[in-house]
């Protein structure tokens, strides 16, 4: 163990963020911390890190273990250049190095056993050298800044100068050179492109260290956790397994409490109906054996209602004018800045109802194709046609139309009085606004759910060609499930930028490659993109699936079939012991009034033949009631 978190709770004012958290990680060992924004995730690493005091419990750190962090957001100012910046990073082997040189100007003047004292000091130096890696370190730094997506060219850039995102990478790169223990990064893959995330993938995955990530990336988190901590509603709980089998699992913890809750319920609810039955019967034991079953009734530990997710999109958006089937045609088209030429000779053809996602590296022009698709940008040259009745509506981070002061219920019904108020609330809620969530005024919302509204709100528009520039960013998975779902529903057409290989993978039909300045076609989603950069894959085990799940199917249908006789068989006997009940009701009712007779009073072979009567419909009424509950269960 080299890291643990021991009963960890934190809130802020009266709202609990955390609530006696426990995990631990192990020597190499990869985890990742899941939920929804504002669970604490971001809250629990700060807390590692000592940023932030937690109200209870505590932090463990091994012995002598390093712990190094990089946060969401970087407020550092660095005056160095790039590769200055991750030089420094190795000061200690700099220093180190410039002690041996000095040594070696030194014995040259060193005679006798000034020399060998010299010599044998020289001897460790080196050896310490080479143990930290003295020869290699500026190509480690060479291949970390490549890696995460920088030129040889950028190398002189003064960090000073570059953007956030890129202030970003160069931190990241200083953390990996420094190689900690321990690593801590809250979402590292925002701003790198589809090359420097799968480097990043296989860097972390064959570090010699622990790694703890917050990301929202996953299919990043499929190629590299082992171990997923999921905070949820202030608690925690624990995957052994990647991101795939976490989703899955977690389903099934969820249905499966959701089936234990219904299944309560429903024992619950014939067990009531046994007890009303039974006191019906009106008789002595019937009423004793009621009474029993209330007592039992009233010792259940009743299990609380499973709170559930609202992550499936419940309605079709459909435009209201549909466009022709010719949607968007690009050729020729060409952009450069001075000497630099993003592209050129470049086209593509869309058609109605397709769902195109364009990807590439950064700085390939993307963004510059959809700004200029949307007149937002000059083109240079080419021709950019857009078919009969074709209605743009774009979305990107920077040109979200939102009003600040407006609630999110008056955002989009201003934007469509015609619009009822439940159509408002149906379309919010398959957005994840629910109940009084609607009423949030747009300047408290967090990223995501703005980028949300925007979502919302332009998906609701005339436009029937949606123009979507990075719309996951700032989304909890939650979240771009709710996209995802609401873009497969959109029965529009769809073109966008994303670095969100997950997302690719579920919502394009196909993929558009922005490489070396051309573009290359894919009819599929991500995972046919893949293989086609690879190799086909046999589809043999797809048939052999199929073929398994038929005759699990014929298994199934012949069980159902077995288990509908036995539920008809049981009802049928049900209701002949419930008539034969009835019969000796009312059988010991007619010997009761017969024993009461003035006549029979008197005559005792009479009164003897009653008795025994009454006695053997007891005993058959007392069995029956046995086989009636027995039955009922």
């Amino acid at each position: 163990m080299v890291l643990a978190c021991q009963n960890i709770s934190k809130a802020y004012g009266i709202t609990e963020i955390l609530n006696n958290i426990n995990f631990h990680i192990e020597e190499k060992e990869k985890l990742a911390l899941v939920g929804i924004n504002g669970a604490g995730k971001s809250t629990l690493l700060k807390i590692i890190m000592k940023e932030e005091e937690a109200d209870d419990g505590q932090v463990i750190i091994g012995k002598d273990i390093t712990v190094g962090y990089l946060a969401q957001h970087q407020d550092s100012f660095y005056d160095k250049t790039i590769f200055e910046e991750l030089l420094s990073v190795k000061q200690n082997i700099i220093d180190l190095q410039e002690q041996i040189r000095s040594l070696e100007q030194e014995m040259k003047h060193l005679q006798g056993q000034e020399l060998e004292n010299a010599l044998d000091r020289y001897t460790r130096m080196n050896h310490t050298f080479e143990q930290l890696d003295g020869y290699a370190f500026k190509s480690q730094i060479t291949g970390i800044l490549k890696g995460l997506g920088f030129e040889e060219s950028d190398f002189s850039r003064p960090v000073s100068k570059l953007s956030g995102g890129q202030k970003t990478r160069v931190s990241l790169g200083r953390l990996l050179l420094s190689k900690p223990d321990v690593i801590l990064l809250d979402e590292p893959t925002n701003h790198l492109d589809l090359n420097s995330i799968s480097w990043l993938e296989n860097y972390l995955s064959n570090y010699d260290g622990a790694v703890i990530i917050v990301s929202h990336d996953r299919y990043f988190l499929d190629k590299i956790v082992t171990k997923i901590v999921e905070l949820e509603n202030t608690r925690s709980t624990i995957y052994h397994g990647n991101y795939s089998y976490y989703a899955t699992k977690r389903e099934e913890v969820r249905l499966s409490k959701y089936r234990a809750y219904m299944n309560q319920q429903a024992e619950i609810k014939h067990q009531e109906e046994v007890i009303t039955k039974l006191k019906q019967f009106n008789r002595e034991k019937s009423i004793r054996r009621a009474e029993s079953r209330e007592k039992l009734l009233e010792k259940i530990d009743r299990l609380e209602k499973p709170q559930t997710v609202n992550d499936e999109m419940r309605l079709t958006l459909t435009p209201e004018i549909e466009s022709g089937n010719d949607v968007l045609l690009i050729e020729g088209l060409a952009k450069s800045y001075g000497e630099h030429t993003l592209f050129s000779n470049i086209g593509m053809d869309i058609k109605r109802g397709e769902r195109v996602a364009l990807i590439g590296n950064n700085g390939t022009g993307k963004t510059t194709i959809l700004k200029i698709i949307n007149r937002l940008l000059p083109k240079d040259s080419g021709k950019i046609v857009l078919g009969a009745q074709v209605y743009i509506g774009y979305y990107d981070q920077e040109h979200q139309v939102l009003h600040p002061d407006k609630t999110i219920f008056d955002e989009l019904h201003d934007a469509y009085p015609n619009m009822t108020n439940t159509k408002v609330r149906n379309v919010l809620a398959a957005f994840l606004f629910t109940g009084e969530d609607v009423f949030k005024e747009i300047k408290d919302l967090s990223g995501g759910e703005r980028g949300r509204v925007s979502l919302a709100k332009l998906m609701l528009s005339n436009a029937n060609f949606l123009i979507l520039d990075e719309p996951t960013n700032h989304l909890d998975i939650t979240s771009k499930e709710i996209l995802e779902n609401a873009l497969k529903n959109y029965t529009g057409t769809i073109l966008y930028v994303s670095h969100d290989r997950y997302f690719i993978n579920q919502t394009a039909t196909r993929i558009l490659d922005l490489h070396h300045g051309n573009i290359t076609s894919y009819i599929g989603n991500y995972d046919y993109y893949i293989e086609q950069q690879l190799v086909s894959t046999s589809r043999e085990e797809e048939k052999t699936t199929v073929s398994k799940e038929e005759t699990i199917n014929k298994k199934d249908w012949k069980r159902s079939k077995e288990e509908q006789a036995k539920e008809r068989k049981r009802q049928n006997d049900i209701k002949k012991t419930e008539n034969r009940i009835e019969e000796l009701e009312h059988l010991l009712s007619d010997l009761e009034e017969e024993m009461s007779l003035p006549e029979n009073a008197v005559n005792a072979a009479k009164l003897t033949e009653i008795s025994e009567k009454q006695e053997a419909a007891n005993k058959e009424l007392e069995r029956l009631y046995e086989i009636w509950e027995s039955l009922s269960e």
